[in-house]
């Protein structure tokens, strides 16, 4: 990772050089006295983290983060000798906040936050940059997947392509659904009533406000009272809404 120090004193950016030393995975690429030479110094050496004093002469270190560009910016920490500056620090998304004298173990700990911190949005910025080209390569094989045709589920490392025709069966779960097939579920953010309309012709019946079923799949029905609940081949039970029942026994050819 490699570190700006700002700081208007001698004496604390040479702790902070000191300090660093004993960091793995660090390399202070430099460093400066005040607000303005610290925006030079970012734009020239694109560090991944800066150490940023608050009280400084001329434009403080709250003033020189509110400053940055928000694309391509360094990871901040301020650091300052008066607590009530907190607030005002994370109001510009600071990694973190460290009072002077900075003690080490504070320090390292800032650090591990930052960098995590600067590993998770290189990681939204390259599903970002994957699902540009998801979409681009949907658009030049429009004709060989049509959204009617399945869904593109997010995974941890991009996005994968399910068809319709391997869903057994469909459950709402909050704000998503899952999808369930033969081998796996999957998690889509979707309402019940779009999936309504999609689903249409696709074999998958509406049997619940919160449920779809392929027919094919029921291996039993269970009849309680006035309710009626699935037993998929895949053992999972689903329940029957009342308004869904007279639909339901006609397509199954129940007596």
């Amino acid at each position: 990772m490699r570190v700006l120090v700002v700081d208007d004193e001698a004496l604390a950016l040479d702790r902070l050089r000191t300090l660093f030393a004993d960091i793995d995975d660090v390399e202070v690429v430099g460093q400066a006295t005040d607000g303005d030479m610290a925006l030079e110094q970012i734009e020239n050496l694109q560090p991944d983290l800066v150490i940023l004093d608050i009280q400084m002469p001329g434009r403080n270190g709250l003033r020189t983060a509110a400053a940055l560009e928000s694309e391509n910016r360094p990871e901040i920490i301020f650091v300052t000798a008066h607590e009530h500056y907190a607030p005002d620090a994370f109001e510009v998304d600071a990694a973190d906040y460290l009072l002077k004298p900075v003690r080490f173990d504070r320090l390292r700990q800032a650090v591990t936050r930052a960098r995590r911190r600067r590993e998770l949005r290189d990681q939204a910025d390259r599903t970002d940059k994957l699902q540009e080209e998801v979409e681009s390569l949907r658009a030049k094989s429009g004709a060989a997947r049509h959204d009617h045709e399945g869904f593109w589920v997010p995974e941890r490392h991009g996005q994968r392509w399910v068809p319709i025709e391997t869903i057994g069966w469909i459950e709402a779960a909050r704000d998503y659904v899952l999808l369930h097939t033969e081998t796996r579920s999957h998690m889509l953010r979707a309402t019940m009533s779009a999936l309504e309309e999609k689903l249409e012709g696709s074999g998958l019946m509406r049997v619940h406000r919160s449920a779809f079923v392929r027919p094919e799949k029921v291996a039993e029905v269970r009849r309680a009272n006035r309710s009626l609940t699935l037993v998929l081949d895949d053992g999972a039970h689903v329940q029957v809404g009342p308004s869904y029942i007279d639909i339901l026994t006609e397509k199954l050819g129940l007596p």
